[in-house]
């Protein structure tokens, strides 16, 4: 399988890539498309679609290629990967449950392939601009395809406005579903791994009051002030214009233990509700359970990154065909150009063509551990035809 990595800031750009792309012979079945909200989407599919090219397409908080991260642009990854080698398969969910979308992507997949592995990528706001469930989706997913199957992914970004994305195919687009990718395992290698980096800061703290995603009381006492007291930001428990996301959660989520005590899910604090004296966040906490104030990977979040999939390199003996990258949004004003060393790393490391997008939400496995829904996490994947 041959692979390119193409990039531009417009439709007009996109076409000029892919023509020049094709020059030597090259002839893409499909194409990865990450793009940012302000793009033409249509008029990108057009484009690809006159060449006969599928499409698996999530808009972006942001994007990247070998080379080049860029913010409201296009990234894509082009394969001349076998038609029946794999399978695109969309899914509006509309009024249905996540069981039943989850049902009906793994059937499909199941009846596609004996041995399929997925990418998976989500809207990542509802239509009523509440963060994707998706937690709810990895574990319906999961235990319909089965626990021994993989899927790596992400969920759609939107430049961080949070009021509405898309994954859309070549003629098919919707701001409250998924879509995936379904290759054949026997004749597609599929590698990946996803690591957060974020460190526990102190002891550990138990939830005493919450309801929903309002988050009440920590150890018994208003968590809007224990959160902001402990990071020095007391003084703004009264500023209804600060903004915790973008002021503190990037840098201070919360770090819950997984029931197998090896691998954390993150929980980030999104806002304050000032009349329920709440913190907002982005999944529900439980009363009862035990997490940690964190604090963001210094520079040797890059080197475990990279060890780890130097690794997984070393144990196959091969280089890969096309890698990649779902790297959460809140990675990138956390960690700055510590992101872009850790993209190019990987592609470096796995000698291959590389795209990717900042997503609100990732879709994979943890090293050691199954399948599950992260956050702040940097997930890839690395693809090679056998």
């Amino acid at each position: 399988m041959k692979a390119k990595s193409i990039s531009g800031k417009s439709p007009e750009e996109i076409q000029l890539a892919l023509n020049t792309s094709l020059v030597d012979g090259f002839t893409p079945t499909v194409a990865f498309v990450f793009m940012s909200v302000k793009q033409d989407r249509k008029a990108v599919s057009e484009i690809l679609a006159r060449h006969n090219i599928d499409i698996f397409g999530a808009t972006s908080c942001g994007e990247f290629v070998n080379g080049n991260q860029s913010s409201g642009e296009i990234a894509i990854l082009l394969l001349d990967l076998a038609k029946d080698a794999y399978s695109i398969l969309f899914e509006e969910i509309g009024m249905e449950s996540m069981e039943e979308t989850a049902k009906k992507v793994a059937n499909s997949a199941l009846s596609l392939f004996a041995n399929p592995s997925l990418i998976v990528c989500s809207t990542g706001v509802t239509p009523s601009s509440e963060l994707f469930d998706g937690i709810d989706l990895v574990h319906e997913l999961s235990a319909a395809l089965g626990k021994e199957k993989i899927f790596f992914g992400g969920m759609a970004g939107d430049d961080f406005n949070l009021t509405g994305t898309a994954v859309f195919t070549k003629n098919q687009e919707t701001d409250h579903g998924l879509i995936a990718i379904v290759l054949d395992a026997d004749r597609v290698s599929f590698n990946g791994m996803a690591i957060t980096g974020w460190k526990r800061l102190g002891i550990s703290r138990k939830v005493t009051q919450c309801k929903g995603k309002l988050l009440y009381t920590i150890d018994d006492k208003p968590a809007v002030d224990m959160y902001l007291n402990y990071l020095g930001k007391g003084k703004e428990g009264e500023n209804r214009e600060f903004d915790v996301l973008n002021e503190l959660s990037f840098y201070y989520p919360f770090i819950v233990e997984r029931d197998n005590g090896e691998d954390i899910l993150i929980k980030s604090p999104m806002s304050i509700d000032y009349e329920e004296n709440a913190l907002v966040m982005d999944m529900e906490m439980i009363e009862g359970e035990k997490f940690w104030f964190a604090i963001p990977p210094d520079f040797d979040i890059v080197q475990e990154i990279t060890d780890e999939a130097s690794k997984v390199r070393e144990e196959l003996g091969q280089d890969a065909d096309a890698l990649l990258i779902f790297s959460c949004a809140g990675r990138e004003p956390a960690l700055g150009p510590l992101v872009t060393m850790e993209n190019e790393g990987l592609a470096e490391i796995w000698n291959s063509p590389m795209a990717g997008f900042f997503t609100y939400g990732e879709f994979g496995r943890a090293k050691n551990c199954g399948q599950n829904f992260h956050s702040t996490a940097c997930c890839w994947v690395a693809l090679k035809e056998k």
